[in-house]
């Protein structure tokens, strides 16, 4: 992705397709650790992107929510049309990651808990990844945590390519 023929393959993109596409890849990994997913959509969620990476991207975020939620816990994912733009949240009510940490977690082989990642098969790439392609998307991604209660993602994507 860095390597300058890198581009985007730019076209309609619906995100609730997108996500619940995502959403049905991650039930069972879910299920089988009793973790409830609610999702809420909420207006216009066309945008102009490259499906395939925003797949990558949203995949990315509910797995690893998933994953760092215990037993019985719960991921929420709101999208929302706000103006010119479409807002992502995913939240869990997982382990955190500690303050200390998080200016971190987009660097590349950057794993918050190196031998859980390497249990759960984390090479540390992948908050890389989704930073890049939300970036190269000419959007924005935040990250709020507390250890012990959990993480919140937020990515806001332009509705319209080049705003």
């Amino acid at each position: 992705m860095e390597q300058k023929h890198f581009t985007l393959n730019w076209q309609d993109v619906d995100l609730k397709e997108v996500i619940d596409d995502c959403l049905l890849m991650t039930k069972n990994k879910a299920d089988k650790k009793s973790i409830e997913v609610d999702i809420h959509y909420d207006g216009d969620l066309q945008i102009k992107g490259d499906a395939n990476r925003l797949k990558q991207v949203f995949l990315n975020l509910i797995a690893n929510s998933i994953t760092y939620t215990p037993e019985g816990g719960c991921v929420t994912v709101l999208v929302k049309e706000e103006s010119d733009v479409v807002k992502f949240t995913i939240s869990d009510n997982g382990i955190g990651i500690r303050q200390e940490e998080l200016p971190r977690i987009f660097e590349r082989f950057y794993r918050v808990d190196r031998a859980r990642s390497r249990n759960s098969g984390g090479t540390g790439l992948g908050l890389a990844i989704v930073k890049h392609l939300v970036e190269a998307h000419q959007g924005h991604i935040e990250v709020n945590s507390q250890p012990g209660e959990g993480t919140t993602f937020m990515i806001t994507l332009n509705k319209e390519r080049g705003l």
